[in-house]
């Protein structure tokens, strides 16, 4: 109906202002699991995840998801029900900008929620519960040559693979964007200096509680090396 779930913050930095269910997630939570938790605690609504919308990250250190989903049950919280986690909720059909937001932030993941509700840019992308022990990115880097044949970069230590890179392995990466890693494979992989255009996420694994207690993350990224580089 052209709604969105908002809550009423109860942080006293931000006491009274609205902004979309979030929250940190807990150590051996799954990615999943965290939404259903927060939203609950938050709104007092079930939600249900649909897709994956956006991926936002400062380095290896903050990454954030934000996801469309819809309701599947639950009570909205009123103000009679306020505690720490906020203080009532509601479904908010105008122009959010004119409510007192706890951040802007939001209304670039309000546009992308939109436009996928009428135009599905891609298919639903939910994580898939495979386990990861470090934070790290698997890159999938196509290109073409002269002839118009399709080349797709390998490793070739063990059985083929496609490149895989460990992310926040040293103070300075998790101070940093993900791609300073990305590039430093890629310039030990190749012959020219990459680079390299991210051209989407493909998906991303996570699951809590692996063996040996790995709660990892893989992101699943395409990437496009310019045309001056294609071989």
């Amino acid at each position: 109906q052209g709604a969105v779930l908002l809550v009423q913050e109860a942080k006293p930095e931000c006491r009274g202002r609205w902004y979309l269910p979030a929250g940190r997630m807990e150590p051996g939570e799954g990615v999943v699991e965290g939404l259903r938790r927060e939203v609950k605690e938050e709104s007092g609504l079930e939600r249900e995840p649909l897709t994956l919308l956006a991926l936002e990250e400062r380095g290896p250190a903050w990454i954030r998801f934000a996801f469309l989903a819809r309701p599947a049950g639950g009570t909205l919280k009123t103000l009679e029900e306020a505690d720490a986690e906020s203080l009532q909720a509601t479904w908010w059909s105008g122009d959010p900008r004119a409510l007192p937001l706890r951040s802007p932030d939001i209304l670039p993941v309000l546009e992308l929620a939109t436009r996928y509700r009428q135009s599905p840019p891609h298919p639903p992308t939910l994580p898939r519960p495979l386990p990861c022990a470090p934070l790290c990115l698997r890159l999938l880097l196509p290109f073409t040559n002269a002839a118009g044949d399709l080349w797709v970069l390998l490793g070739t230590a063990g059985t083929p693979h496609l490149p895989v890179v460990a992310c926040g392995t040293s103070p300075p990466e998790l101070r940093g964007g993900l791609c300073q890693p990305v590039l430093r494979l890629l310039r030990d992989c190749l012959p020219w200096d990459p680079q390299p255009g991210t051209l989407g996420l493909l998906g991303l694994q996570h699951r809590a509680g692996g063996a040996g207690g790995a709660d990892g993350i893989c992101f699943n990224v395409v990437l496009s090396p310019p045309p001056r580089s294609q071989g």
